[in-house]
């Protein structure tokens, strides 16, 4: 069972534009947290400090956005797809807004950054709750033999929002005074914000609900408790998507934001080469990552998959001396390759995971999943590398670091069926616990 072409295709749309904007609104917090919260919220603090604080605020969303895969997963398995995806580009969309209008450390004192912090969970819980159901809704409609194809259209927000995000703060620092750009011009992409979420929203009432949910409802076969039933049932299910998940977002944030770090804390090079590396290899990945999940389609999710995997391991070792020749154009080269690699794992892994649950407990599991390995994987990885860095004195223990990682995804990979050619269209169980799915 699945939609027309015509409502396929209005449905990847609206998949790629709302993830679009929800990453564009968290990656917009990630830079300005560097740029200007620290002045704005926390001036009172020394500058080292000031940027510490900063980012423990921006880190409050990797906390918050497994919870929000919880919630939003449960009402999406309960009350359907296409209705969690409007309120979590409404939840995204007015905290961003707010964020906008927030007033300083200068006139409301302490509650100012207790309300950043407050809005940034609200931003996390958004943004956990979304990714699932973009890519469940990608995925259930249109196709079967194109899934791969379809479910990666979501994954190519995470490049989209890096692009927007940074290319609109970097054109606003540089065409304004550094006071006018302190005083308001950050302002400007949160505010914005509030207005592309209503081209998301028009673009989402527009379409249908999964077929593959609509046929459950209409049978009365929906779980009653999706998430304890995840747990008892795709235990496996979720340990493959965890483990799948965690080298793929230590070699990401890695390859994005340690990088950062690196250049201009030990290279004492300009942030904007680290950015702009960054930028290209991102625009590069628009049409990658659905390459990769086409590939993934043809040769199956697991071989594209451990591709990437393999490839990522192995440049991570050519990753940081490009990064010592201080070349801008070498380190352009070190960054578009690694984001090459993420992408052949990125492309298929939104199929990969989603496919490995039954479509009663998709939204669930394949949240929870995804969402808890996020903690472990990209919330600490940058930390982690710095302090390997510390402690050792050399890049060789953060490329290890990274390589230990990737193991762990190729044994999710290797425990886990190939689940190109699984039907989805399930029959309802009668049975109180059912055990359907490639682990049954």
């Amino acid at each position: 069972m699945s939609g027309s072409p015509q409502q396929t295709r209005r449905v990847i749309l609206a998949s790629l534009i709302g993830t679009s904007l929800e990453w564009y609104d968290f990656f917009l917090y990630t830079t300005a947290a560097t740029l200007v919260f620290p002045t704005l919220f926390f001036p009172s603090l020394d500058p080292f400090t000031a940027v510490v604080a900063s980012l423990t605020t921006n880190a409050v969303a990797f906390v918050a956005r497994p919870l929000g895969g919880i919630v939003f997963g449960h009402f999406g398995d309960r009350a359907g797809r296409k209705t969690v995806l409007v309120v979590t580009l409404l939840v995204m969309g007015v905290s961003t807004f707010l964020i906008g209008v927030l007033p300083g450390y200068a006139a409301v004192g302490v509650l100012a950054p207790v309300l950043l912090a407050l809005l940034r969970f609200v931003q996390g819980l958004g943004l956990g709750g979304e990714w699932g159901g973009a890519v469940i809704m990608s995925l259930e409609h249109g196709d079967g033999r194109r899934r791969g194809f379809n479910a990666s259209w979501p994954q190519v927000g995470v490049p989209a929002g890096y692009v927007l995000a940074t290319g609109l703060l970097t054109i606003l620092s540089f065409t304004l005074s550094d006071a006018a750009f302190l005083s308001w011009g950050w302002r400007v992409p949160f505010l914005l914000s509030g207005a592309l979420v209503f081209v998301g929203l028009w673009v989402r009432l527009r379409i249908t609900e999964s077929p593959l949910f609509a046929e459950l409802e209409q049978k009365g076969a929906k779980a009653r408790m999706p998430l304890l039933e995840v747990l008892r049932t795709h235990p496996r299910a979720l340990l493959s998507a965890f483990t799948a998940r965690i080298g793929v977002d230590v070699a990401f944030y890695t390859f994005t934001a340690y990088i950062i770090v690196y250049i201009t804390g030990q290279l004492d090079l300009p942030r904007s080469y680290a950015l702009n590396a960054v930028l290209i290899g991102s625009a590069l990945q628009l049409g990658l990552i659905p390459l990769a999940g086409a590939l993934s389609d043809r040769y199956g999710r697991r071989p594209v998959y451990f591709a990437g995997v393999v490839a990522a391991a192995v440049w991570v070792f050519a990753f940081f001396p490009l990064l010592d020749t201080k070349s801008f154009p070498l380190i352009a080269l070190a960054a578009v390759v690694a984001l090459i690699t993420h992408a052949a794992m990125y492309g298929p892994q939104a199929a990969f995971i989603a496919e490995l649950f039954s479509t009663r407990l998709r939204y669930s599991g394949a949240s929870m999943g995804y969402q808890v390995a996020g903690i472990v994987g990209g919330a600490l990885a940058p930390i982690i590398a710095l302090q390997l860095f510390q402690t050792f004195q050399t890049t060789v223990a953060v490329s290890i670091y990274v390589v230990v990682a990737l193991a762990i995804t190729a044994v999710g990979l290797a425990i886990a069926p190939e689940t190109r050619d699984l039907d989805l269209a399930e029959p309802p169980s009668r049975t109180k616990t059912p055990q359907v799915g490639p682990y049954a």
